[in-house]
């Protein structure tokens, strides 16, 4: 396993991973907090992790609340752990399922949640954008910047997918609110690797990563409206082709 370089290496949406947990059901909640950054990408491929006393600080809880939440991870093949020298815990992505799984995963849900979902997504991450716009500085839009270029490179739709919502992570973590990442993270595990279906067509991909580029430009020229307006309109069409599929099938 080859370690990838780590993606906003000092930013907000990083920050959001590793600050306390909801003191109710603390496993539960660093599993899904932890799981949620892997499967998202904001944690690389083959990264380490900090050691356990050091994560079990950060996150706010126990050790041995730690241990049995990193415990659940290696069960779901997210975590890997290595022992003696140069061991530790350390990040494992998750392969994306085949086209027919998404599909089948697709099917569980309705036109009517998946219309729900892209307003729900469509106002978070507009949200963000506009509050980004009034918040944050040049240097602080480097992570989106980063991940618009390496979506208009993915080759394959599972790095596609993993950098599509990761973008949306880093906007809301762009808009100095925790409370919005966190949020727009929950919405990403529940959106799960749906969007590889939309993003495997190379033209609608480059459609999108030219999107965030003016979604990142409009933010670090403080157009609060059109950088909401333009996030607003990168949902709601993934949205609605999701939606497309979903009546074909």
């Amino acid at each position: 396993m080859v370690a990838v370089s780590r993606p906003d290496t000092d930013g907000g949406a990083r920050r959001a991973v590793f600050s306390p947990v909801d003191t109710r059901a603390r496993v539960d909640a660093v599993v899904r907090r932890i799981g949620d950054a892997i499967e998202l990408g904001l944690l690389a491929d083959g990264e380490q992790l900090p050691g356990e006393s050091e994560l079990a600080g950060r996150l706010g809880v126990s050790t041995v609340t730690l241990r049995e939440a990193l415990m659940a991870l290696r069960q779901r093949g997210l975590v890997t752990t290595r022992r003696g020298r140069g061991g530790g815990s350390f990040v494992a992505l998750p392969e994306v399922p085949a086209d027919d799984r998404l599909k089948d995963r697709l099917r569980a849900w309705s036109t009517e949640e998946l219309r729900d979902l892209g307003d729900h997504w469509a106002a978070l991450s507009g949200a963000a954008a506009r509050l980004a716009a009034g918040r944050t500085e040049p240097a602080g839009l480097e992570p989106l910047r980063r991940t618009a270029r390496e979506l208009a490179r993915a080759v394959d739709a599972a790095a596609r997918g993993r950098l599509y919502g990761r973008f949306h992570v880093e906007l809301a973590a762009a808009a100095q609110s925790a409370r919005l990442t966190r949020e727009q993270v929950a919405l990403q595990s529940e959106v799960g690797a749906l969007p590889c279906l939309v993003l495997a067509e190379d033209a609608y991909r480059e459609e999108v990563a030219d999107r965030h580029r003016r979604v990142v430009a409009a933010v670090q020229d403080g157009a609060d409206e059109t950088a909401g307006a333009l996030a607003e309109r990168c949902v709601r069409e993934s949205a609605a082709r999701l939606v497309a599929v979903r009546l074909t099938l």
